[in-house]
């Protein structure tokens, strides 16, 4: 819900990398102006390095066009601007923008202080305020607002303040699906302002780059067919019943997020008070984005480094001030930063390192041994103390770290549970079986119902909040997913065979988080006739590779355990009465085969009879039973 660009984007230029990996391209002579000074290519390649972004690549406008285009011809235009694309760590959102950048890059130099982010002394009583309706809830229920006062744009600054919000809708906000930002001209509207969900057809308004009013639903047909930027948003709110909508105090449409800003309110060149508003499904991320935009851009403010909050009037009659730029506080260990970074550095040095990385620290008074890390509103990606320890070893100098032997040797090697698993696939393979990867979650009747199985409430791990019924519980057995990829498969060439041998989560009350990963091996055999003797089969070479004897056979035999293994009649829902059995190994249940009831069979569609085995795995790799030949 952007404006649109001027005409001329030689300022400042956002190049899409993947959505976890942004790439922010920057005009090099405007770059070095903020920095006050000239870099050498290499140079500033050197700078990036130490702070830990990187130049991707030195190119131009036109060069990046006619890349973009398929066009092989790289002819440099005389007097065109350089733009620097530099790669950004994923959850720094304050340098998506040259101003993040060059301020960045000055603390690190300490050219600049941090600055002071402020909110405006201004009465409340002369705030603009946000009344959000009860409907919203349905929709998109949150929304955060702020003011930037007596701004001043030029072309280069407009265009960085348009792209830093593309960015953030690429990154942070997931293609607006969390959270869409609108900006707009505050002296063209009159407060206070309402978030509303209505119907589309009670929405009219001019949008963006349009002359003529539409409708809610008129305009994202219209974006669906004529838009291709625009269109991807499209689904977003599309099926809602009511479409989120804000209005000024006369009516006039401000935004329909996450899609399209109104035309009246859109922000030129000479707009000088500016409003911000977020609209979003996840308040703390709205909160993230809000921060950013205002303290990137504030310094451009009559007063700088100051914003003007807004008061948000909830549906419950709560009223919060945005935006909260408020510093946080973090204590962190001295003993930890240097045992982690295998440094021997002193309090006050640290604290010098950390402030060059936007982190103002001092000693505790009360433990010398403690850091107080102030956390100023750009940096959200300071959420551990692991975070202030990185930025320490950053500021430090990676390549400034003394390399030392190890006090321990180790030899990795693989975890015996995952080298049985990894043998137990090889001879799946072999005895003709193909291996399935399904989902670990499950819907709670594929993991109940289906299998003729009743929910105790003492198996599966639920999902608290689901977000589709495809994926209400941790699966509490791999055959039924197993039998899904059947269904989904039934017209492939018979007989079908099937394993997996992956995790199933069941609930436990020994454990400290209430649920425990179990390593099973499942298999399921799909044909004309049942095949049962295939499926037992298969479990007597799945047990004659782990040197598991059956009980009763041969006593010359070489055993490389203690016990056998046997089986017995079992009765469970799954399988058919009489045609099932239940695996035993010292006492102990440890799998399940028999012949797929025909009901369960009907639920997962499958036209075909089908057997299936069940079986533990880790009671063979660890000491409860046996030792394997690993």
């Amino acid at each position: 819900a952007a404006p649109p660009r001027s005409t001329s984007h030689r300022a400042i230029c956002i190049a899409s990398a993947h959505v976890d990996m942004p790439v922010v391209g920057v005009g090099r002579d405007r770059l070095f102006e903020a920095l006050g000074r000239v870099y050498t290519e290499e140079e500033f390649e050197e700078l990036c390095f130490e702070y830990g972004i990187e130049l991707d690549d030195v190119t131009t406008e036109s060069q990046m066009l006619r890349k973009e285009h398929g066009i092989k011809d790289n002819d440099v235009v005389e007097d065109e601007e350089v733009i620097y694309r530099v790669d950004i760590p994923a959850n720094r959102y304050d340098m998506l923008c040259l101003e993040g950048i060059a301020r960045a890059l000055n603390i690190f130099n300490e050219r600049e202080r941090l600055p002071n982010f402020r909110i405006s002394d201004a009465p409340e009583e002369s705030l603009q305020r946000m009344i959000v309706k009860a409907e919203t809830v349905l929709v998109r229920p949150f929304v955060v607002c702020a003011v930037l006062r007596n701004i001043t744009f030029d072309e280069a600054r407009y265009n960085s303040f348009i792209d830093l919000q593309d960015k953030l809708h690429q990154n942070l906000c997931r293609q607006r699906s969390l959270v869409a930002i609108g900006t707009h001209d505050l002296d063209t509207l009159q407060g206070p302002f309402t978030y509303e969900a209505r119907t589309p057809s009670q929405i009219k308004f001019v949008p963006l780059k349009q002359e003529k009013e539409f409708n809610a639903q008129e305009l994202l047909q219209y974006y669906k067919e004529h838009d291709q930027k625009l269109k991807k948003f499209v689904p977003i709110i599309e099926d809602s019943l009511v479409y989120p909508v804000l209005y000024d105090a006369k009516g006039t449409v401000l935004s329909l997020p996450p899609i399209i800003n109104g035309a009246h309110s859109a922000i030129k060149l000479s707009t000088k008070n500016v409003f911000i508003e977020c609209t979003a499904t996840d308040l703390t991320k709205a909160k993230t984005v809000l921060n950013t935009v205002v303290t990137m851009f504030s310094q451009y403010c009559a007063d700088p480094f100051v914003v003007e909050p807004v008061i948000v009037r909830n549906a419950l009659e709560e009223t919060t001030s945005y935006p909260e730029l408020q510093m946080k506080e973090l204590d962190v260990s001295l003993e930890y930063i240097n045992k982690s970074i295998g440094v021997s550095l002193e309090a006050e040095e640290v604290c010098k390192l950390l402030t060059k990385m936007q982190l103002p620290a001092r000693v505790s008074s009360k433990d010398h041994s403690l850091l107080k890390v102030s956390i100023p509103p750009t940096r959200s990606d300071v959420l551990h103390a692991c975070d202030v320890m990185e930025d320490v070893a950053i500021a430090y100098g990676y390549n400034n770290i003394q390399k030392r032997i190890p006090n321990t040797v180790c030899n990795g090697k693989e975890q015996p549970l995952n080298q049985l698993t990894d043998m137990l696939r090889l001879e799946m393979a072999m005895a003709g079986y193909t291996e399935a990867l399904t989902w670990s979650l499950h819907s709670h009747d594929e993991s109940f119902k289906f299998l003729r199985r009743e929910d105790d409430g003492r198996v599966a791990a639920k999902i608290s909040n689901p977000a589709t019924v495809e994926f209400e519980v941790c699966r509490t057995t791999l055959v039924s997913g197993l039998l899904k990829t059947i269904g989904a498969n039934k017209d492939s060439p018979l007989p079908i065979r099937l394993f997996e041998v992956q995790d199933v989560v069941l609930l436990s009350a020994e454990d400290i988080i209430g649920a425990k990963n179990h390593r099973r091996l499942g298999a399921v055999f799909c044909a004309k006739e049942s095949g049962f003797e295939e499926i037992h089969g298969l479990l007597d070479r799945t047990m004659q590779v782990l040197g598991v004897p059956c009980e009763g056979a041969n006593e010359k035999m070489e055993l490389r355990f203690r016990g056998a293994y046997s089986i017995r009649p079992s009765n469970d829902g799954m399988f058919f009465p009489g045609r099932q059995a239940e695996v035993i190994c010292k006492g102990q249940v440890v799998g399940r085969f028999g012949v797929v009831h025909p009901e369960v069979l009907a639920y997962f569609g499958i036209p075909f009879p089908c057997s299936a085995v069940e079986l533990d795995v880790e009671p063979f790799c660890f000491d409860q039973f046996y030792r394997p030949l690993l």
